[in-house]
């Protein structure tokens, strides 16, 4: 606490006149009596007694500016500014010349915040006692919390929360007990996210004045923020009481009630199966406020789920991104994009969020899941010997057959004899690749290796020395079983033996 309220007042009582009465003087005597008990008690730093006697010699001497003044600096000392300021206004009001009468109003005015009347007694000071390095020193204090009040208000408007944060504090340190520079921090630190700090802050003032419609307001705001709705509504709708006239309680009130409307009616659409109903719903809810990060998030996730019904998977994966960019912890966001990459065959990516779900959470069956995404991973490296014979996999063997017919006589190399270097290279190759295929889908128990995933060459099968024209040989019964003819130009047409 500065010096001003350091010591108290030790100034004694004017001497009366020979016509004053002998019960004044006794009281006058009586209440420096008071006084200097309530110094002692003040130099032992026990103030509360110190206030008590103080008030004595008020109550026995009204008149007297350094009991007030005292008893100010008292309450000062005890963090009670608001009433330290009333004692230290009455002191200057009973003499206008007390200078640590105006020394503690100024920091009284300064404590709670108000800058400019702290000027105004700072410089009344100085015009009392030009060289008081206090005042000079207090008036110096003043005008930089005038400076932080400029700069916070340019930053809020500008969203820079962080700057206001900051200047909130350093105002805070000349103004402890501003509830208005609290509240301004408080608010911030809900927009940052930083919702526990904010919450302590607007719960320290309820404390002291549960009727604070900011603080009421900045703790719905942060239940708003942590998608607690429901809570938030409570708490705006108090503050509201408090102050009906509470323009950001009212705005932050009207959004929380239309965002639960809207996801509710988003949800309600999504049971009964009208996803385009749930699309609309959720993009209008998205539009309410831009600030409710946590509750976007999850809006973001419910639409991403939306699209991937209506099969729209890369607008799926693009609302669980945006998703995830607003809540990087967001369980559900992750795996509603891992599967929607494994639906659309994007195997590395799919992995990379199953990794990140069960580093987070160690369940089995997000084990299962990233197990699983590596296998298809694996499997994607590979040829992809159904899409090489064009049929799907759960094709039969009849259909695999008639597969490789087709495909083997549209690549053999008899066939292209008359094409360029460059093409009777590229359909020898393929005409391997339908072999390679066929020797594999073919064969029921190499086909389950394929498909699970497993590394054929491992179990002793070489690709690489595989010979596509044995297979087809085989498949076409042997030499004479067939033959290529041209019927023209570039043409040929298959004749079996």
């Amino acid at each position: 606490m500065a010096a001003v309220a350091a010591e108290c007042d030790v100034i004694m009582a004017a001497p009366e006149g020979p016509g004053l009465l002998g019960g004044e003087e006794e009281t006058r005597r009586e209440a420096e009596s008071f006084k200097e008990q309530g110094n002692a008690y003040y130099a032992k730093k026990d103030y509360n007694e110190a206030y008590n006697y103080y008030t004595k010699a008020i109550d026995a001497c009204p008149n007297n500016a350094s009991y007030y003044g005292n008893r100010a600096a008292t309450l000062m000392m005890l963090g009670k500014f608001r009433e330290a300021l009333g004692d230290a206004q009455q002191s200057v009001r009973l003499d206008d010349t007390f200078v640590r009468g105006h020394l503690r109003e100024g920091k009284c005015h300064l404590s709670l915040g108000n800058a400019m009347a702290a000027s105004r007694c700072f410089q009344r000071v100085l015009e009392l006692d030009l060289s008081n390095p206090q005042a000079q020193q207090e008036l110096k204090n003043a005008s930089a919390v005038l400076e932080y009040e400029r700069i916070a208000e340019i930053d809020f408007e500008k969203r820079d929360f962080r700057k206001v944060v900051f200047c909130m504090d350093r105002a805070l340190e000349f103004a402890p007990a501003c509830h208005r520079f609290k509240i301004l921090k408080a608010e911030c630190l809900a927009l940052l996210g930083r919702y526990p700090e904010a919450q302590s802050v607007a719960s320290d003032i309820l404390r002291m004045d549960s009727t604070n419609a900011d603080a009421l307001y900045v703790r719905g705001l942060c239940l708003y923020y942590e998608d607690c709705i429901e809570k938030a509504v409570q708490f705006f709708i108090q503050a509201l009481r408090m102050a009906p006239d509470h323009e950001k309680a009212c705005l932050a009130c009207r959004n929380a009630k239309a965002l639960k409307a809207k996801k509710e009616d988003g949800n309600k659409a999504f049971k009964e199966g009208n996803y385009k109903l749930a699309y609309e719903l959720y993009t209008e809810a998205l539009g309410i406020d831009p600030n409710n990060i946590k509750t976007n998030a999850k809006l973001y996730c419910n639409r991403g789920t939306v699209n991937s019904k209506l099969r729209k998977l890369e607008e799926a994966i693009d609302d669980c991104t945006n998703a995830i960019k607003l809540d990087d912890t967001y369980i559900k966001a992750y795996l509603r994009r891992a599967q929607c990459y494994m639906d659309t065959e994007q195997y590395e990516d799919a992995v990379r969020d199953y990794e990140k779900v069960y580093q987070t959470e160690k369940t089995k069956e997000h084990k299962q899941f990233l197990k699983n995404a590596q296998v298809e991973l694996k499997k994607s490296k590979r040829k992809d010997y159904y899409k090489i014979l064009g049929v799907d996999k759960n094709a039969s063997e009849d259909e695999i057959k008639k597969a490789y017919r087709k495909r083997a006589l549209m690549h053999h190399p008899d066939r292209h004899s008359g094409a360029s270097a460059e093409i009777q290279k590229e359909e020898e190759k393929k005409f391997k690749e339908v072999g390679e295929a066929f020797t594999i889908l073919s064969d029921p128990k190499k086909k389950a290796r394929y498909d699970s995933g497993q590394d054929l060459e491992e179990d002793g099968m070489n690709m690489a020395d595989f010979d596509a024209n044995n297979i087809f040989k085989a498949f076409f019964g042997g030499p004479g079983g067939f033959s290529f003819e041209a019927s023209g130009p570039g043409n040929f047409f298959f004749q079996f033996g």
